[in-house]
């Protein structure tokens, strides 16, 4: 066990998130996803500062809508902002929020940190390919057997499977 308090079990945690996902279609029709907030968030940011171009753009166009754009129009932004607060509000109450990065004694913390922002990165820009994020396509998508979504999840873990013994000699 780690500092803090001990973590949740993740069937526990797994239950939460399914009843998450429940209510998120009955309250508000659709499922969960990251994705489109920060798209949301994005435009709002070229429309305020080039609106020509957002309404030019045929990306931006879905996102712009009667020449007024926010993204508190869009409760995915709302969804982000409450996952980071309910986050930070978890990590308090368990005594585990702390400024370190953690890493294995084979790598560095600038490394683990460049290494973050480019996977980071790369999910953010697989997130638009594939249009939709790893939460959409596996969470919402699985739970209404979208057979794309389950290719996706299978595919998920394989790779993570494969890639596994590659990386674990940076925390060794």
């Amino acid at each position: 066990m780690r500092d803090g308090a001990p973590y949740t079990s993740p069937y526990l945690a797994g239950v939460g998130v399914g009843i998450v996902l429940l209510l998120s279609f009955v309250l508000m029709g659709r499922g969960l996803g990251a994705s489109g907030a920060f798209s949301s968030v994005v435009t709002a940011a070229v429309e305020t500062a080039a609106p020509q171009h957002a309404a030019g753009n045929a990306f931006y166009a879905r996102y712009v809508g009667d020449g007024a754009v926010s993204p508190l129009n869009d409760w995915l932004v709302f969804e982000i902002i409450g996952v980071v607060i309910g986050g930070l509000v978890s990590g308090l109450l368990a005594g585990r929020v702390r400024w370190t990065t953690e890493h294995g004694p084979g790598i560095t913390s600038r490394r683990r940190l460049v290494y973050a922002f480019v996977g980071g990165a790369a999910m953010g820009i697989g997130a638009k390919l594939a249009r939709g994020c790893t939460s959409g396509l596996g969470l919402t998508g699985g739970a209404t057997l979208s057979v794309g979504s389950w290719l996706f999840v299978v595919a998920a873990f394989a790779g993570a499977y494969a890639a596994a013994p590659l990386l674990r000699r940076t925390w060794r």
